[in-house]
Parts: structure tokens; sequence; C-alpha cells
């Protein structure tokens, strides 16, 4: 048999696992720069969107794993906008769970704050011509904040992972966590230095969405 019909057979006769709206379909090695983590790949039941999860170590039955929830940003994560901090936190968030014997970074397919790519350079136009983030948002017919949390749980829950640290200033994924039963055990602060292009925009996530931009608790 050829290598191409085992992979084949195999692919046919394993079951993928699934819970919520989430079903496993790959993993493999990923040695990177930040760190060796194993990489899992996740099909969105009904949407069929593809998200992922970088994991360092044997995550099932811990607690107290660190862990980011990282939202697509195709212009910053991939191209390196200037615009807003989301590379920097991504790069952060790797280096910092690179250095650890077990953390996860969960990557979701949902940019721009939920409201997608193409409407995301709408905003920034309208960001362009003086509105804020928020405000940009809005005149689009969106709402500031539109991310779920609800996949994010469900990859969470499927990898058995008891409670988490979590890798983040915003009191919104905490919450949206939190309400789909994820234990929530401490903060990890994820600090990024403005520069002349996003200091507007991250006084706007402090201001107007309650981001938490210094070594405080969201929750304390």
């Amino acid at each position: 048999m050829s290598i191409l019909k085992t992979i084949d057979t195999a692919r046919t006769r394993r079951s993928e696992p699934e819970i919520g709206k989430i079903r496993l379909v790959a993993s493999a090695a990923m040695p990177s720069r930040f760190g060796d983590f194993r990489i899992y790949g996740f099909r969105e039941i009904g949407t069929q969107k593809e998200h992922t999860a970088s994991i360092r170590g044997d995550i099932r039955g811990r607690r107290d794993v660190a862990c980011r929830i990282h939202s697509e940003c195709h212009t910053g994560d991939v191209l390196g906008s200037l615009r807003c901090d989301c590379r920097d936190q991504l790069q952060y968030a790797l280096e910092y769970i690179g250095g650890l014997d077990h953390g996860l970074v969960v990557y979701l397919r949902q940019e721009g704050r939920g409201i997608g790519l193409v409407n995301k350079i709408k905003a920034y136009h309208l960001q362009d011509l003086g509105l804020d983030t928020v405000e940009a948002n809005e005149a689009l017919g969106f709402p500031a904040e539109a991310r779920t949390y609800d996949t994010a749980a469900d990859i969470l829950k499927l990898m058995g992972v008891e409670s988490i640290r979590l890798m983040s200033n915003n009191p919104d994924k905490f919450n949206g966590l939190t309400s789909e039963g994820i234990e929530i055990t401490g903060r990890i602060p994820v600090l990024i230095e403005a520069n002349e292009h996003n200091h507007h925009y991250l006084e706007t996530k402090r201001e107007r969405m309650g981001h938490v931009l210094d070594e405080g608790s969201v929750w304390d």
C-alpha cells in the first residue's frame, strides 16, 4: 500500500474529537523561534472556520495553565501594521509561553474584533478621518466589540485544561470565557509600549473599552 493510501486509510478510521461547536481535525510538531510547540487544528462545526492552538507541554488535566486567546489580525500579525498592538502581544505571548514547561496560545479567526478584515480596513479609513476605533465600528453599523469566546472555551475544554491564567488586558475576554465555564485563576498582563501610530488607539481601549494597560488586575 502506498504511503498516501496508508494516510487516507488512517484518516478515515480516525475519530475526530469534538465538543460544542469545535472539532479537532489535525495536529503536528511545531518547532519555532519561540520554542518547541505542538500545533492543533480545529474546525468550527457549521461555519467551517479554522482555528489553532499552539501548545507547550502536556496541558491535559493541568490547572493554572498560562493561556493567550488571540484573535486574528491580518494587518498586524502578518503585515506588521503599527496601528495596533496585536503582533507585539502575540509575540510576547509566544515568547513567554515558550519559556515555560506548559502553556498554550489559541488563535481565533475573528478578524477586526469580529467585524472581518475588509470592514476593519473601512474602519481604518474612518479613523483616518478622525473617528476613534469605537466610533468607526459603530459608524459601520457594528458594535465596538463583536468577538465571542465560546469557540475558545470549547477548545480549552476539548484539550482538557482545568483552569488558566489568562494573558490579557481585556475584561470582556475574561467575562466571555468565565460565562462559558472556563475557570480563570489569574491574569498575566501583556504590556506593550505605545508608538506614535497606535497611542490614541490604546488610549481608546483603556478609556472606552476598559482595557487594563498597567500591572493591575482586571478582576481585583
